[in-house]
């Protein structure tokens, strides 16, 4: 693999090099991404890749909004699964306040997450297939994210921009529906997901076209600072789930799916088998469920977490209180934190200055799309047009989260 950037020197106009402009309005490219290839036939020789065109300034926007008024913010990063995005920005903010949460939340926000996680999946792993010419794989397995979407619905309103939870817990406890999905899901999925193995998996098209493509060496991935299912396809054992456990995730017993080549096959392995250490989290969770206080859903801050809407409509001390903290008006302590949680597609870090301000004084937002995609182009050299396509799809980076 070079990692030297690519200089564009040939300007011969009887060159057999052609300069392709691969998005960011390609269909192939699934989202605002750009990378300028020099092709030598369908060869790529060299390529440039150029990102930054929905940058939304999110960061800075941030520093100039309440702890609450940021929550829709992190919605829009990856959007595949945006409850992993609220629920790490809610416990970066309890990690400043020194918030200590209950089980039951915990274990709530586990099977929030890990159904984010696998929504997450689906879409990375059915448009690996649909991009090889598996639409019948990509149609069929789809269904399912609908389904958890439906579950995020029942439990805050909302499906993909969710704004779930708050800091300090959840809005609301969920309610039996909610949980009659959830049983239904872990259910039905699992016969979806193993009927989906089996028409790709060992299937002799889809092999073929993934497997030894865009390879990737551990040394590699960790040089280019990488993470998630990418990392971990590439052979290294890094998840943080368990390398610094959130969430009471030391609580449960699971297995962190490790690949040899990094190439494209290994990493839809890996998200499968993610997909399946996910359902595994989301039952014991619900176990241990069971053995916590019915009715718990938040921790005790009164001071951080909104009251109850009731009171709001109907009690003028409940309602001072509920402007003071979307507003900000609470004092929270002078203090630099950094939280990371596994994202979809690796670790989503948020690095947070406060000065004690009603807003935060520095926020950086660690997007793993962002550092992922910087290997793209440089992995790309020597790989055919069709590949690198592919080998986009398996990097599942999603614009949002590329150009926050």
């Amino acid at each position: 693999m070079n990692h030297n950037h690519p200089v564009f020197t040939d300007n011969d106009p009887q060159s057999e090099l052609v300069t392709l402009n691969l998005g960011p309005t390609h269909p192939a490219t699934h989202g605002v991404f750009q990378n300028v290839l020099q092709l030598d036939g369908e060869r790529i020789v060299s390529g440039v890749s150029t990102i930054g065109y929905i940058h939304r300034a999110f960061e800075k926007i941030a520093e100039h909004r309440p702890f609450y008024q940021i929550t829709p913010l992190t919605d829009r990063l990856n959007y595949c699964s945006s409850p992993i995005n609220n629920m790490g920005w809610h416990m970066t903010v309890e990690k400043l306040l020194n918030i200590q949460m209950p089980k039951r939340v915990d274990y709530l926000r586990v099977i929030i997450m890990e159904l984010s996680r696998i929504a997450d999946h689906i879409i990375c792993n059915t448009i690996i297939g649909q991009d090889t010419g598996a639409t019948t794989t990509f149609l069929y397995l789809f269904q399912f994210r609908e389904h958890i979407y439906e579950i995020f619905e029942e439990v805050c309103g909302a499906r993909l921009t969710t704004n779930i939870g708050r800091i300090g817990g959840f809005e609301r406890d969920f309610n039996e529906i909610a949980f009659t999905k959830i049983n239904k899901f872990l259910k039905e999925f699992p016969v979806a997901l193993k009927e989906f193995e089996n028409l790709l998996t060992r299937n002799r098209i889809f092999i073929d076209r993934t497997a030894g493509v865009a390879e990737v060496t551990k040394e590699a991935a960790l040089e280019y600072s990488w993470t998630g299912p990418l990392l971990r396809a590439a052979g290294v054992d890094y998840d943080v789930r368990v390398a610094d456990p959130y969430s009471s995730y030391q609580d449960f017993d699971f297995e962190v799916p490790v690949g040899t080549s990094g190439d494209i096959y290994d990493r839809y392995l890996v998200r499968n088998e993610e997909m399946w250490q996910s359902l595994r989290i989301i039952e014991q969770a619900i176990v241990k469920l069971k053995t916590e206080p019915k009715g718990l859903f938040h921790a005790d801050v009164p001071d951080f977490y909104l009251p109850p809407k009731q009171e709001v409509y109907n009690n003028m001390e409940a309602l001072i209180y509920h402007f003071k903290i979307v507003m900000g008006e609470i004092d929270a302590p002078k203090a630099e934190v950094y939280h990371a949680v596994e994202g979809g597609n690796g670790e989503l870090g948020f690095y947070l200055i406060n000065d004690g301000g009603r807003t935060p004084y520095r926020l950086h937002f660690r997007r793993p799309s962002f550092v992922n995609y910087q290997m793209f182009a440089p992995m790309s050299e020597g790989m055919l047009l069709s590949d690198a396509i592919i080998n986009m799809s398996s990097m599942n980076i999603i614009a949002g989260e590329l150009d926050a």
